[in-house]
């Protein structure tokens, strides 16, 4: 775990402990529910599963887990600079570099994202991050001017990137930023490994991002509670049962600062430069892919409570809004959302 403790990601998406996993009684007949958990991303990760007589150990599970973990801060942080979109970043204008295939799908779904939302989504919104305090070369929370927010913004957007063969290049020297999609990519990819391992009923978290599958030995489904938005103390606001599914919440009350009383999130509009100006709190996605409910849960914070809810209602995405009024907080739901909820005690994503 050396390398993953050593270059700690910062948690900046606030959804890092959002989703609470709410566990019943430990009860079976021959099977019984396992747990190890560790540091990752700047975070920690976590996985509860039903321990088969005939599956794997504990020892194996956890060694395949943190090899995952290991590969995806060595290609993808950008909080150590020996790794893979670290150098990729410190290149000039005009440059291409050999990546693995890992790095050129995620620019690839980053794009396809990008494209369905007009740019609302974008991985280039790094040097944004930095100026206002958020990213990882920052030099502390501040509001820049607008002649700052404009000499950075001509070196953002997924325009200037393109994938050529096995090579990722770039036009403009724009910095890429995977932080609002790697935690859910790395849930897919161990959750992949449970699967090919015979694992057949796990929770897994990875900075707050879920995959859920199966039953627990005593045949009822693994809840997982969504957190109300406060800054002090943890709430449930709704509760979920599911299997096969993604969970991913993105929201404002983590990670932010106040001027005059303004709140300024990091949540990061790519079209503005600035952070998102709504009373949005919250969006929960629940996808049966990790990577997409990841990276919908952002895209959707960043267009806010009607054009999210919009986007949600024409692309079929389960999301749960919840937004800031006088009175407190108000919920909306997309159809595909009440849907995992009208009458079903478990819904099935395979």
């Amino acid at each position: 775990m050396s390398a993953i403790g050593v270059a700690m990601w910062q948690a900046r998406r606030s959804g890092t402990t959002l989703l609470l996993a709410v566990i019943g009684l430990l009860a079976g007949c021959g099977a019984q529910i396992e747990a190890f958990e560790g540091p990752t991303m700047g975070s920690h990760y976590s996985l509860k599963y039903v321990a088969e007589p005939d599956g794997p150990g504990m020892a194996q599970l956890r060694g395949e887990v943190e090899a995952i973990l290991a590969e995806v801060d060595a290609q993808m942080s950008t909080y150590r600079s020996d790794s893979l979109i670290s150098r990729f970043n410190a290149l000039p204008a005009n440059r291409c570099q050999a990546m693995p295939a890992s790095i050129l799908d995620l620019v690839r779904f980053g794009e396809s994202l990008s494209r369905e939302s007009a740019g609302a989504f974008d991985l280039t919104v790094e040097p944004l991050l930095d100026l206002w305090g958020f990213g990882p070369q920052s030099r502390g929370e501040r509001v820049p001017s607008a002649e700052e927010i404009a000499a950075v913004r001509a070196n953002v957007g997924f325009t200037h990137l393109r994938v050529d063969g096995q090579q990722l290049c770039k036009d403009a020297a724009v910095q890429v930023d995977f932080d609002s999609i790697a935690a859910g990519y790395t849930v897919d990819r161990i959750a992949q490994r449970l699967d090919e391992s015979g694992v057949r009923s796990y929770l897994l978290s990875v900075t707050g991002e879920l995959k859920v599958r199966g039953r627990k030995p005593d045949g009822s489904p693994w809840r997982v509670a969504i957190e109300a938005p406060r800054e002090a103390g943890q709430e449930a606001q709704q509760e979920l049962t599911l299997d096969g599914y993604g969970v991913s919440t993105s929201g404002d009350y983590r990670n932010y600062f106040e001027v005059q009383g303004r709140r300024y999130s990091h949540t990061f509009d790519p079209a503005s430069g600035a952070p998102v100006r709504h009373n949005l709190a919250s969006v929960t996605v629940v996808d049966p892919s990790a990577l997409r409910a990841d990276g919908l849960s952002t895209l959707l914070m960043v267009l806010g409570p009607q054009r999210g809810l919009a986007f949600a209602k024409q692309k079929g995405v389960a999301a749960l809004f919840i937004r800031r009024e006088v009175d407190g907080f108000q919920v909306d739901a997309s159809p595909a959302f009440q849907a995992l909820q009208a009458g079903k005690s478990t819904v099935t994503g395979r």
